[in-house]
């Protein structure tokens, strides 16, 4: 098939999910035959009729996934091994089996690590989407990229490239080929209270299952000094860079790329994980599927799995954690909230504090970022509640999913939105005090030693890793001499 458009693919497919009304699409099967129907019965004829069966592919390939995922849908005997299973082009088990018979074949020489990878591959949901140890022999062209985040980052062509496909007759799984791919060095983190291989366990575990979180390979060993590295999909751009260069995006635009932070956050809470470095230098864009992607898991983990300092980029800091240095769901729910005005505006928030003790002070006591005059009702409202104060008053993921959806639909639904294209042209000024507006504030104590005590802490944590755990993977390669770490871009 010459000539597949496939950004055009994946915009049809995309509107489709989103006009899916969920009180009627009750269930998987529901939801498929919808978007399938919406795809042939293209009467625009945007597609064309390979085109379409490309789309119907890539629809059946999902449905597979998520028919496994949820163990939900009609089973089927299948012809080799014999057992029921729920996928119609492969078959879950006789993955397993391949993958599992090929145990003895590979060892990364750390116990851990190859149980974790072997539980993860008995756990596959889809031929493309397999953890697995990666010998360092079968990556080429390895080169330094930059440095941050306590990782060194490189880049790399992996010769075999993942599995992407089950092929039936063969009974084996096929490779994709060539590819390039990042490479990120795990080095313990000990003023983090983060040991290498916790990251490793957020990373395998959470890309096995979820398609929100930036796809992770598996791991590989650098024989020269016996480190393990993530090996990791590489993407476009960050969600910073994208809105530098996109200043006139719709509003229909804006609350897609929110819609897809917001779902793969949903993916990581539904785990029982809380990410707790959310921002826009974390947040990855495919250019081939116009989606966006969770990155950089260096912090994620359980729910009750405590740190002993706060980290990350404090612009997206929720207070509570700045005064107690506790993260919990809601916390990553308030960095949410900054991303939000941050896609509204273009701008980056709070650029004009050139100190983060005094940038904590003021998220204390309540400022926020002023909201653009231009931003609809429904969205100002869920910014607000997402960065209210008192954490009991934000959402919880699944009902700022579910709003953040049916607000989607909307724009989805009514060609108004589209025609009255409401841009927002980005300013480029330096932003002024007058940007900030005031929420109210429930840290105010009588003790203000112990208050400010704790910001001067934060003040020396924030400051001496900001440059450090402000980094993202960096994705896109010609670029990268461009992209400054400093902590007043980041």
């Amino acid at each position: 098939m010459a000539n597949i458009r496939y950004e055009l693919i994946f915009s049809t497919l995309n509107k489709s999910k989103s006009l899916i009304d969920l009180n009627i699409h009750n269930n998987l099967e529901k939801k498929y035959e919808y978007i399938k129907q919406i795809i042939l019965n293209d009467e625009e004829e945007i597609l064309t009729k390979d085109e379409k069966l490309e789309a119907i592919k890539l629809l059946n390939n999902t449905f597979d996934k998520d028919k496994i995922l949820y163990n939900e849908g009609t089973k089927r005997i299948c012809e080799n091994c014999q057992k029921e299973c729920l996928a119609i082009s492969y078959c879950e088990y006789c993955i397993r089996n391949y993958l599992k018979e090929n145990f003895s074949n590979w060892t990364s020489e750390n116990v851990g690590i190859d149980d974790l990878i072997r539980k993860c591959q008995m756990e596959s949901y889809v031929p493309n989407r397999i953890i697995e140890w990666i010998p360092y022999n079968s990556l080429q062209n390895t080169k330094y990229l930059t440095e941050g985040g306590y990782s060194k980052i490189y880049t790399a062509d992996w010769i075999d490239g993942e599995y992407f496909q089950w092929n039936n007759q063969e009974r084996k799984l096929k490779r994709f080929g060539k590819q390039e791919v990042i490479l990120k060095r795990l080095e313990n983190g000990e003023s983090t209270n983060r040991n290498w291989f916790d990251e490793v366990k957020s990373h395998l575990t959470l890309s096995n299952k979820w398609s929100g979180v930036v796809k992770c390979y598996g791991l590989t060993k650098d024989p020269s000094d016996g480190n393990y590295m993530l090996v990791i999909q590489q993407m476009n751009m960050d969600l910073r860079e994208y809105l530098q260069q996109n200043r006139n995006l719709t509003w229909k635009e804006k609350i897609d790329i929110i819609f897809y932070i917001i779902n793969a956050l949903s993916q990581i809470h539904n785990e029982n994980a809380i990410h707790r470095d959310l921002h826009s230098g974390n947040i990855l864009f495919s250019q081939l599927n116009q989606e966006f992607y969770i990155s950089d898991l260096g912090f994620c983990g359980p729910a009750d799995k405590k740190l002993d300092n706060i980290y990350g980029n404090l612009s997206y800091v929720a207070p509570e954690v700045i005064f107690k240095k506790e993260t919990n769901f809601a916390s990553d729910i308030y960095s949410i909230a900054i991303l939000m005005w941050e896609i509204s505006s273009g701008q980056s928030p709070f650029i004009n504090y050139a100190r983060d003790y005094y940038l904590a002070t003021e998220i204390m006591n309540g400022t926020r970022p002023k909201i653009m005059s231009s931003t609809p009702l429904e969205y100002k409202k869920l910014m607000e509640q997402c960065w209210h104060a008192d954490p009991t008053k934000r959402p919880d993921i699944n009902s700022l999913h579910n709003k953040i959806f049916e607000i989607r639909k909307l724009y989805y639904q009514n060609n108004q939105y589209e025609n009255n294209k409401q841009h927002q042209t980005c300013n480029d000024n330096i932003v002024t005090s007058s940007n900030y507006t005031s929420a109210t504030s429930i840290y105010s104590s009588d003790n203000n030693s112990s208050k400010f005590g704790n910001l001067l802490e934060i003040r020396t944590v924030t400051e001496a890793h900001r440059s450090q755990d402000n980094f993202s993977i960096p994705n896109k390669i010609e670029d990268i001499g461009n992209n400054s770490l400093s902590s007043k871009n980041n």
